[in-house]
């Protein structure tokens, strides 16, 4: 016998919202998201909701286990498909914990978590297959991510409760970043690379760093066999959302966290909006980023809170000639109302950056304890463009490093983590010529920005051969250990620009900086 589980709040807002003919199971209103893409600070196209149907699957009709203790893949999957094949519906996932492998969204579809609904995703690797992917920017292989769509239109994951994905199991962990009593505890499995100081869940994550020649991307020869990719499985974690090429995406309300690599990964994907969303991760957590908006556009991120262990709301489009050969910008993008709590960065641009990047409005956003707030990256051999940003209404506090920042000599480290020889061999090195390796910001204008407390107010370090250009910085305050340093800059406005520092000059410009207008 069928099965049915509805809370009575949730058949009260059935009988409300019926009226107003609104789905019960989605918050967001059109006439809000037409007006921030009308307020923006260019031309944006107007982003529209999916248009799902509200006809109920519910995953209890199909099997599924809320007390966690059996595996529930088959009978979320199969509320998926039976959405799917009637020409839509809403998955209804009800209050209990549910165990399962990874699943896949379909067009037409909205995956609804009710209050008190945690979806937990195994520790178990076998259940993810190694799949073809892009990560980090570049073209290798990863195992198959918790939640993922292809190709698919008109989806929706809505509601209240909590996707977990079982990040810990995966992710390597640095004895530096814990205490002695969490080391101890987690060192009772796994292994540990005791030169490094590393956790690892196997020793096949300590063989994969052989192969890895750009930081957590392994590069196997052409003659590579899928059982060699299988021998690195623990390694290849992968993102907990990945939505590929998909149309018409609307995430809402629900809270995503503990995820292996990335939390959320939209890659081609168009219309879509973020509402409401809660993301974390633990501050540690390797590569632990928020969401990454790559090669996307007409994109809404609005009211949704961060607080994670890497970059938190970051822009990218590929990385080095595998974003370049791609060519697809990350456009039209509107980010606000975001809280930020921890991460690398607050916003983040780069540093895969190599498709380009253009048209991205930032409003009213709070950075807490980032370790950056506005960071913009990128380093030589990247190629590709950064233009026509507008950051404005920022508010920061207890930024241990930049309260804003561009660095195109980034070395793929967290900011303060690498050494000042590290950082020197780089800048020291020959000066190249320009050309479609080098990477471009230009036409970036930052305004209304409060900050209490950073280590650096505002460092500007752009490349010889291809100087940040035409930046406007309007009626900034901050305060901090070090003032604002411009270096390798063409085309600089500085208007109402208020520091306080305990070291050095407030305000310090290069000779590299041209073309400097200060009111």
């Amino acid at each position: 016998m069928k099965k049915f589980f509805f809370s009575l709040a949730l058949v009260a807002g059935l009988a409300m919202t019926s009226c107003k003919h609104q789905s019960p199971y989605q918050v967001c209103d059109q006439k809000q998201i037409d007006e921030i893409c009308r307020t923006a600070d260019f031309p944006m196209p107007m982003v529209t909701l999916p248009k799902i149907s509200d006809r109920l699957y519910s995953v209890m009709d199909y099997g599924a286990d809320p007390t966690g203790m059996a595996l529930c893949t088959e009978a979320i999957q199969a509320a998926i498909d039976a959405a799917n094949a009637a020409g839509g519906g809403t998955a209804y996932i009800p209050a209990g914990v549910y165990t399962t492998g990874p699943i896949v969204l379909k067009s037409n579809v909205r995956l609804y978590a009710d209050h008190g609904a945690l979806v937990y995703f195994s520790d178990d690797f076998t259940l993810y297959p190694i799949k073809d992917a892009l990560f980090e920017g570049l073209n290798t292989k990863r195992c198959q991510s918790p939640i993922s769509a292809v190709n698919a239109e008109n989806i929706a994951i809505c509601g209240h409760g909590t996707f977990d994905g079982n990040g810990y199991a995966w992710r390597p962990l640095k004895k530096s970043k814990v205490t002695a009593a969490q080391w101890k505890q987690k060192i009772k499995k796994g292994v540990v690379d005791e030169e490094k100081g590393v956790w690892y869940p196997d020793s096949a994550s300590i063989i994969a760093q052989t192969y890895c020649e750009d930081q957590n991307v392994p590069v196997l020869p052409a003659s590579a066999t899928q059982e060699d990719w299988e021998q690195l499985r623990s390694f290849l974690r992968p993102v907990l959302l990945e939505f590929e090429c998909c149309k018409n995406v609307l995430l809402e309300g629900v809270c995503f966290e503990n995820s292996p690599a990335w939390n959320l990964h939209p890659f081609r994907c168009e219309n879509l909006i973020l509402s409401d969303v809660t993301v974390r991760n633990p501050w540690y957590s390797q590569n632990g980023d928020g969401v990454d908006v790559e090669c996307c556009k007409n994109v809404v991120i609005d009211r949704c809170s961060f607080d994670v262990g890497d970059d938190a709301i970051c822009m990218k489009s590929g990385k080095n000639e595998d974003g370049r050969r791609l060519g697809i910008p990350t456009e039209n993008v509107c980010i606000t109302n975001c809280v930020v709590y921890h991460g690398h960065g607050g916003f983040v641009v780069g540093s895969e950056m190599s498709g380009g990047i253009r048209n991205v409005s930032v409003k009213g956003c709070t950075f807490i304890g980032t370790d950056v707030g506005l960071r913009f990256k990128s380093t030589r051999g990247r190629g590709g463009v950064v233009e026509n940003i507008w950051v404005k209404d920022i508010t920061m506090a207890d930024i241990p490093n930049e309260g804003l920042i561009f660095n195109l000599f980034y070395g793929g480290k967290a900011a303060g983590e690498e050494t000042a020889e590290e950082i020197a061999a780089r800048m020291n090195a020959a000066i190249p010529q320009a050309d479609e390796t080098t990477p471009a910001f230009k036409n970036i204008t930052i305004q209304n920005v409060t900050c209490r407390g950073a280590k650096r107010c505002i460092y500007f370090n752009g490349l010889p051969e291809q100087k940040i250009e035409n930046v406007t910085l309007d009626n900034i305050h901050m305060t901090g250990v070090e003032g604002a340093i411009f270096d390798q800059t063409n085309g600089l406005t500085v208007r109402n620009l208020h520091i306080e520092c305990t070291s050095g000059e407030p305000l310090q410009l290069s000779n590299s900086v041209e073309n400097v207008v200060i009111e």
